[in-house]
């Protein structure tokens, strides 16, 4: 039971020096600025962008390139081929790489 507190305490102090930093840099700064659509992008948005909503939009990217390369022959069959490739490619390419940061 000892061994698996200071297991567990080890690792929630490793964890808190980890994620300190980025938790006190988002609150120690909040400035807003107003992006390209005209929506206020603070630095938690950005922060939260770059670590939450990013990641899962390359994920959406890789499951969206699988689903097209599987669904080709399908699509092709039904002659939309380019709109099924712009809809699970292109767009989550877009939303990740192309779009401004924070700006959710």
């Amino acid at each position: 039971m000892l061994r698996f507190a200071k297991k567990l305490l080890s690792i929630g102090l490793i964890s808190a020096l980890i994620l300190i930093p980025f938790g006190s840099e988002v609150l120690a700064e909040t400035q807003t600025t107003k992006g390209p659509t005209g929506q206020e992008r603070s630095t938690a948005k950005m922060a939260a962008d770059l670590i939450l909503v990013r990641p899962v939009g390359i994920l959406a990217m890789a499951f969206g390139t699988a689903v097209a390369i599987v669904g080709i022959p399908f699509s092709a069959l039904g002659g939309n081929t380019g709109e099924t490739f712009n809809k699970l490619v292109v767009a989550p390419t877009k939303y990740t790489f192309v779009r401004p940061l924070g700006d959710i």
